[in-house]
């Protein structure tokens, strides 16, 4: 893994959410995307070298929706880059990591991703990036 990608924060509204994250970072969010095939609407900031992703569900039966009503507003995942989304999938099974999804899909900000399941990350949502065309 080289470094991590970002922090998604589940979020119940994105624009008022947006105005938060603006003030506490001082900057303004450079993207808003929807991933229909997760039910969420994103939205990145920039702070230095790091991102932080809002992610709100467009949908009440998407994961983020689920997330919130579980467990409300907060920190739903870390995100790490990495450089080939297979062959750490691969490894990370070897060490006795759960993959939520084995083949790589899609997701926001032109990323190849795949999830690990917190139950094996000491409760903690691990999201494994890829830059698309990498």
């Amino acid at each position: 893994m080289n470094k991590i990608e970002h922090i998604g924060i589940a979020v119940k509204d994105l624009n008022a959410s947006n105005t938060l994250f603006k003030k506490l970072l001082g900057t303004e969010h450079y993207k808003t995307e929807e991933v229909l095939s997760e039910g969420v609407r994103t939205s990145f900031f920039k702070s230095g070298p790091n991102k932080v992703e809002l992610l709100a569900a467009t949908d009440p039966e998407s994961p983020i929706a689920k997330f919130l009503e579980k467990k409300g507003e907060g920190i739903h995942h870390i995100a790490f880059a990495v450089d080939d989304i297979e062959a750490e999938v691969s490894r990370l099974k070897a060490e006795g990591f759960t993959v939520l999804n084995e083949t790589p899909k899609k997701g926001a900000d032109n990323k190849l991703v795949v999830f690990l399941h917190p139950k094996s990350a000491n409760g903690v949502l691990v999201e494994l990036c890829q830059e698309i065309g990498e």
